[in-house]
């Protein structure tokens, strides 16, 4: 269910805001009008493959997957994003068009959402929100670069590297399983990545 944000879960957002371009007052009760509030249950959808991507998601608190399922049954996870982290399929959201991808809960999840009618309304109200996102776009094609060349050139124990900078608060709440799949390695091998990383640790340290 959709709600109006209280105080408490708009603040990450608006301190977020103000990390980047500073708000002022109008400009954050244009953020209080524009979000909604909304709690995802565990194992819940905020998207399907084949629908159409309604929302931008800025997560207060839990952790979402976005992932595609091939033609074998298997998962590959392209994102994973906690709290403070935006997700979406940006390609169906802003073309309108069925998206080829899967949003779902990890955990319970609070995230505030925005519309694309209303993101365009917030770039009509207050030309900085333009300026905002356009970095945020710029933040996620870099990242995305990043992992496509991360995926064509780098090993196995380098991708789990860059996996634990990018996400090392998530090491504790995500399966063996979860992070294999955002890997693209088996669960198997990753077992087998981590207890060689344990040994050299240990003899290091010895």
């Amino acid at each position: 269910m959709k709600n109006s944000p209280s105080e408490s879960s708009i603040e990450p957002l608006l301190t977020y805001f103000d990390g980047l371009i500073p708000l002022n007052a109008d400009e954050k009760e244009f953020v209080i009008e524009k979000f909604h509030s909304r709690l995802f249950r565990k194992r819940q959808y905020l998207l399907q493959e084949g629908d159409i991507c309604m929302q931008l998601y800025f997560v207060v608190r839990g952790c979402l997957r976005m992932y595609k399922i091939d033609e074998k049954g298997n998962t590959h996870i392209i994102q994973f994003a906690a709290e403070n982290y935006w997700i979406n399929d940006l390609g169906s959201y802003h073309g309108q068009k069925p998206s080829a991808l899967n949003i779902d809960a990890l955990e319970d999840t609070v995230v505030l959402q925005i519309s694309r009618d209303d993101l365009i309304a917030l770039y009509m109200q207050a030309p900085k929100f333009d300026r905002i996102f356009r970095v945020l776009l710029e933040k996620s094609f870099i990242r995305l670069q990043e992992r496509l060349l991360q995926n064509i050139s780098s090993t196995a124990d380098e991708r789990y590297q860059s996996f634990l900078e990018i996400y090392p608060h998530l090491m504790n709440r995500l399966s063996q399983v979860q992070i294999a799949a955002y890997l693209g390695i088996t669960p198997e091998f990753l077992s087998r990545l981590r207890n060689k990383r344990s040994k050299a640790s240990n003899s290091s340290n010895s």
